[in-house]
């Protein structure tokens, strides 16, 4: 049987460069899967309720079971997983369970917040037709992760940083052990607040 992996969380608001440096971090390793959160809400193709409504909150627990789920079976498979997306503390409980039930396999989390107007500003860079770039729901998403209490040491500032120097920057970090999600949750209590369209789905 394979040895147990490693469960990478990368995520930040939009144009933190969660995508990019993700690509670029799994390949880094022997076996690694990047999963993309962005892919499970849009295989909702019926009945879909935007994610950032109140109503959704039940869908919106359904999805990250189903992230997490896969997360799991992939790193008891030996697999380094990257997940890439939108998780913020408000989600985090899920991969805590996860992790009391397969406690070999390591959790990281890491943050990537550059400055609220340079991450607008890359959000509106992005070509890819699924881009989130409209500015009400970017700086929305930036404001969640503004403030992360007990969490603010998994935060990595890119607001200087090239691509490359964002990648090494989260390898280190990973490397380090730092950043490594502790079970007990440390007294961050936000959860994804109604607002302008600050999806999930759109990363």
């Amino acid at each position: 049987m394979d040895s147990p992996g490693t469960v990478i969380v990368l995520t930040g608001p939009p144009g933190s460069g969660k995508t990019t440096t993700a690509r670029q971090l799994a390949v880094q390793f022997d076996r690694a899967v990047h999963l993309h959160t962005d892919d499970f809400w849009h295989a909702v193709v019926s009945g879909a309720v935007p994610p950032y409504l109140p109503e959704a909150d039940a869908q919106n627990h359904t999805v990250v079971r189903a992230i997490v789920a896969a997360a799991f079976a992939y790193a008891e498979g030996g697999f380094t997983v990257v997940v890439d997306g939108i998780v913020g503390p408000w989600m985090l409980g899920h991969y805590r369970q996860a992790v009391s039930v397969h406690p070999q396999v390591a959790v990281h989390y890491v943050v990537l917040r550059p400055a609220r107007a340079v991450a607008l500003d890359r959000a509106r860079r992005r070509s890819d037709p699924d881009a989130l770039v409209d500015e009400g729901p970017v700086l929305a998403l930036w404001d969640q992760f503004a403030d992360l209490g007990g969490l603010e040491p998994f935060v990595i500032d890119t607001t200087t940083q090239s691509p490359p120097e964002t990648l090494g920057a989260v390898a280190a970090a990973i490397a380090s052990g730092r950043f490594r999600l502790p079970v007990h949750r440390p007294g961050v209590t936000r959860r994804l607040r109604p607002g302008p369209d600050p999806d999930p789905a759109a990363g």
